[in-house]
């Protein structure tokens, strides 16, 4: 009986807000992120399964289609990153200065703002489907499924917008566990809605969608019933669920560059899906296997970032700035060991990854050839990701913003039309398609470089920023 009671105060535990402010800091660092690693995958698998299912029982094609609507469906995500990461980083501040009000209103805030914006979404976005695609060059072949997946996208824009500021607050208290759980529940109703609606109902691309936009609205629903459960950590009331203007001013002032941030990053996608395109549906389908075995791979990089972001946030918070310094270079560390077992194993094993999404052999090869080119990479990125978390935590959202903006508008997309103009022949009217990939490549590099060369000039200063003085 005693062990049973143990137990279950263990398993009690993991669902529980954590303090990053005590322990050892890799140890800290690597509980919250291995939760959200699995988390992330799992979110990732959203994706996946749609392309898996795609290509399996509706074609070539229809993989294409749903390839080329994911950058526009990422642009969506603009303004929900930017709430997200302000609300992150202010929670995690709030929660380790053990601030009960300013981390209840913040929390409030957040929701509002968060509806508040996808209805306005909702409500406009749908005209602008099919002209955005046009825009793009989108192939005539694939077009009205492009259309189709990105219309069922916008109407359930408000589930992926909850899930993400939810997840970022639960996030900024170290609570990764259960965001984790409901994030597997939604993954497995994903899986068997996406097979059941394409498979059982011929549903197509439509189904697809709408499958994903199911799932997002429940792990969001069991998100937001957490938090109605946590009245010991904060308030949720009238009172809270109101847009403050000082916290909605901070949420803005912090989440701005991140949302900008992401913008640039999706309008680079966007751009260089233009140049992707006049490439053919063949390359845009393994363009579509390779992004979504990207995917995975960057998980563990993006979580450790996430990770840095609520380490750093906490221990700012309580005024623990030595404590920042080193978790900042044993995370990076971690981070680093984690990129090259990821690198290692996508050179090794690149063609059964391939070969999970497509029969077609011109399929597999090309999109192996593709992962190589981009394979250590993840390396970099790594690097980019823990340090940039580290200053995000810390309160100093602009700096990525300016690396990122240096990283896609100076380096990617240029070298990757340039690549194109300058390798053009008869035979290959449009250039060699590995600009696309050598471009993203290059700056990712670039992108680790500038990260580790601001961190270290202005390490002093980024340990004096706090949102308290937002």
């Amino acid at each position: 009986m005693t062990f049973v009671k143990e137990l279950w105060g263990k398993i009690k535990k993991l669902f529980e807000p954590t303090d990053m402010t005590v322990g050892t800091p890799w140890k800290s660092i690597a509980m919250f992120a291995v939760p959200m690693i699995i988390g992330n995958i799992a979110q990732q698998l959203y994706s996946t399964v749609d392309s898996i299912v795609v290509g399996k029982y509706i074609g070539d094609n229809a993989l294409a289609a749903v390839g080329s609507a994911a950058p526009l469906v990422v642009l969506l995500m603009v303004l929900f990153v930017g709430i997200s990461a302000g609300s992150t980083i202010m929670v995690s501040q709030y929660f380790g200065a053990k601030s009960r009000e300013d981390l209840s209103h913040t929390i409030g805030t957040s929701i509002v703002l968060i509806g508040v914006v996808s209805v306005a979404m909702m409500i406009v976005l749908p005209q602008f489907a099919r002209p955005m695609l046009e825009l793009l060059d989108t192939p005539p072949s694939i077009i009205d499924d492009c259309t189709l997946y990105l219309k069922v996208s916008i109407w359930g824009v408000a589930g992926m917008g909850f899930y993400n500021i939810l997840t970022g607050v639960l996030r900024g208290m170290g609570d990764t566990f259960s965001a984790l759980i409901y994030l597997l529940i939604a993954t497995v109703i994903n899986v068997v809605l996406d097979i059941w609606f394409v498979a059982g109902f011929g549903m197509g691309v439509y189904g697809v969608a709408l499958a994903t936009v199911i799932a997002q609205f429940i792990s969001a629903a069991m998100c937001f019933v957490k938090l109605l459960r946590m009245r010991d950590v904060f308030d949720l009331g009238k009172e809270q669920l109101k847009l403050s203007r000082k916290y909605t001013g901070q949420l803005i002032k912090l989440g701005i560059p991140s949302g900008v941030t992401q913008a640039i990053m999706s309008a680079a996608m966007i751009t260089v899906q233009a140049l992707t395109n006049s490439f053919g549906e063949l390359f845009i389908a393994a363009n579509v296997i390779v992004m979504r075995v990207d995917g995975f791979a960057m998980m563990p990089n993006f979580s450790f970032g996430m990770a840095m972001t609520t380490f750093a946030g906490q221990n700012v918070g309580a005024k623990k700035f030595d404590r920042v310094k080193t978790g900042a270079k044993q995370g990076t560390v971690i981070a680093v060991g984690c990129a090259v077992v990821i690198t290692t194993i996508i050179l090794l094993f690149g063609k059964y990854l391939m070969e999970i999404f497509t029969d077609t052999p011109e399929l597999v090869q090309q999109s192996v050839y593709i992962m190589r080119i981009l394979a250590v990479g993840y390396i970099a990125v790594a690097v980019t990701q823990s340090l940039s978390g580290v200053m995000r935590g810390v309160g100093d959202t602009v700096t990525p913003m300016w690396i990122a903006m240096i990283q896609t508008i100076a380096l990617r997309i240029p070298i990757a039309y340039g690549i194109s103009y300058l390798t053009k022949t008869p035979e290959l009217p449009t250039g060699r398609f590995e600009c696309v990939h050598v471009s993203l490549l290059i700056s990712w590099v670039m992108g680790a470089v500038l990260t580790s060369l601001f961190y270290k000039s202005s390490k002093k200063k980024l340990m004096n920023m706090d949102v308290s003085r937002a």
